[in-house]
């Protein structure tokens, strides 16, 4: 071996073990899925306690980790005494490319250590913060619904007595809508004008279970006007494959182009889908959800 090469093959070495050295063996953090809890400040006022939290962003000492779909185990290339903030992140408006802090719950914090090797396994808590607003429609007070059925349309909303697929979170009723070619329409909105102010966080969040497409949008209701501005379609599922799902729909941006003085009611639209005869959604907690 020529001296060149064997300086070579040392000095590659020699950088190795250094960089060994330099990069110190990680702790590791488990994070499981979120348990969503009442707030004893809001007495009940916000509902069925269902979610879909299924991200998480991670900070260490207020530095950013990252941002991880629940349940998951990451490296930290850091030990010792930290701090740990996990927020609670949907999918905005269901699409999996976006991934936002839920702004109405709170952060999950714990101080606590890391050791280089060992697994510090979190299984992160949440609720609603005190200050949020909420409308809900659940469906468990059927003589009393707080939607208003357009009088044009042609299928009804029940709450069968004897609902079928009856999940944890829809309590004793869910709402029902059946479509087929004679009842053909089903349209919808909240029966309360709700004020809430611009530039404020407002979401719509829907547990649903549908065969045909559903739309979701806003009126904005002024003295001299109702304007109907379409928004989010939940999709058709199909019905080998039906089951309940949750979105969460940003209501921000439309609110705040409404005019000056409207209020606002949130409204649900639906049409017997293209070369289909009959089939079904199914709602349940219905909320919309916001700060003033």
């Amino acid at each position: 071996m020529r001296l060149s090469a064997f300086l070579l093959l040392i000095s590659f070495f020699v950088i190795a073990s250094s960089c060994l050295k330099n990069n110190p063996e990680p702790a590791y953090l488990e994070v499981n899925q979120w348990t969503l809890q009442s707030n004893a400040a809001l007495s009940g006022n916000e509902g069925e306690l269902s979610h879909n939290f299924s991200e998480a962003w991670v900070y260490i000492d207020d530095e950013i980790v990252g941002v991880f779909e629940v349940p998951f185990k990451i490296p930290i290339l850091k030990t010792g005494l930290v701090n740990i903030k996990i927020y609670p992140a949907v999918k905005n408006n269901g699409i999996s490319a976006t991934k936002k802090i839920y702004p109405f719950m709170d952060v999950y914090e714990v101080n606590t250590e890391l050791i280089t090797n060992q697994t510090l396994t979190l299984n992160p808590v949440t609720r609603y913060t005190a200050v949020t607003n909420f409308w809900i429609e659940d469906f468990e007070d059927p003589l009393n619904l707080n939607i208003e059925v357009d009088q044009n349309t042609s299928a009804l909303l029940t709450t069968p007595t004897s609902n079928e697929d009856l999940q944890w979170f829809n309590g004793n009723f869910y709402g029902k809508i059946s479509l087929n070619t004679s009842d053909s329409s089903w349209i919808a909105s909240t029966n309360e004008q709700l004020s809430i102010l611009k530039n404020r966080e407002a979401y719509l969040e829907i547990d649903f279970y549908n065969t045909n497409s559903l739309l979701t949008g806003m009126l904005w209701v002024s003295p001299s006007s109702i304007v109907d501005n379409p928004n989010i379609q939940l999709n058709a599922q199909t019905p080998e494959n039906v089951k309940w799902k949750k979105i969460y729909i940003d209501l921000k941006e439309l609110i705040g182009n409404s005019p000056n003085g409207s209020n606002i009611l949130q409204s649900l639209k639906a049409l017997l889908d293209e070369d289909k005869t009959e089939t079904e959604i199914r709602l349940d907690n219905i909320k919309v959800v916001y700060f003033n």
